[in-house]
């Protein structure tokens, strides 16, 4: 049975050859995962869409300097962070970061302190959905660097090596910033979660999960 990545591998030489619909392939199944990233990293969605084709458009164009040397969405997200990193430096918003530099701690969010009528189940829900915009926050909070290495691990479950040639440093400096932006959302969260509305929720909604599973 050919894997994921032989098949990416296939239709890439493929696309060497000039094949448009190995192309379209590719395209139909890394345009949201591509999208997804690139839109974290700019924050608007006007030019998430356009670097977005941009990065499909160096694939086609780069394609005859494709090499098999490891997997290909290493070599694409590479391309989509590359792009985002030169649109970031045009903004003058890429602050350069030291690994050896503190995370950024940021202000706890309030205790949140209200009655509600509803049911377990529906407060359930609600605070579900409180807890992903909190998330979402978080992450737009953290240094680019450690965003993009959490959320290849994360959300495209791309191997430490992997994200390592990414972002262009070494494997154990990889591990260092997952580390601490895992550490830094753990604090944003902190005050959230510990709230007596979402412990009781979470009691009553068996799919209530700690974001633990998704970083």
């Amino acid at each position: 049975m050919i894997d994921g990545h032989d098949q990416d591998v296939a239709l890439m030489l493929r696309v060497q050859r000039g094949d448009r619909a190995a192309f379209e392939s590719l395209v139909g199944k890394y345009r949201q995962p591509i999208l997804g990233f690139v839109l974290r990293t700019l924050r608007d969605p006007d030019e998430a869409e356009d670097i977005a084709q941009q990065v499909f458009v160096q694939v086609w164009k780069a394609a005859a300097r494709y090499r098999v040397a490891s997997r290909f969405a290493t070599w694409l997200f590479t391309i989509a962070r590359n792009l985002c990193l030169n649109e970031l430096r045009r903004r003058g918003r890429h602050p350069t970061e030291s690994l050896d530099a503190p995370g950024p701690a940021g202000d706890a969010p309030p205790e949140r302190t209200f009655e509600d009528t509803r049911s377990p189940g529906v407060i359930g829900e609600v605070l579900l959905s409180e807890l992903d915009a909190k998330i979402e926050e978080a992450l737009r909070d953290l240094p680019e660097s450690q965003r993009s290495a959490l959320l290849l691990l994360r959300e495209q479950e791309l191997a430490y090596e992997d994200i390592a040639r990414i972002l262009g440093v070494s494997v154990s400096a990889t591990k260092s910033l997952i580390h601490r932006a895992r550490e830094t959302l753990k604090l944003r969260l902190k005050a959230y979660l510990r709230t007596g509305e979402w412990n009781a929720a979470a009691a009553g909604t068996p799919e209530t999960t700690f974001p633990r599973a998704r970083f």
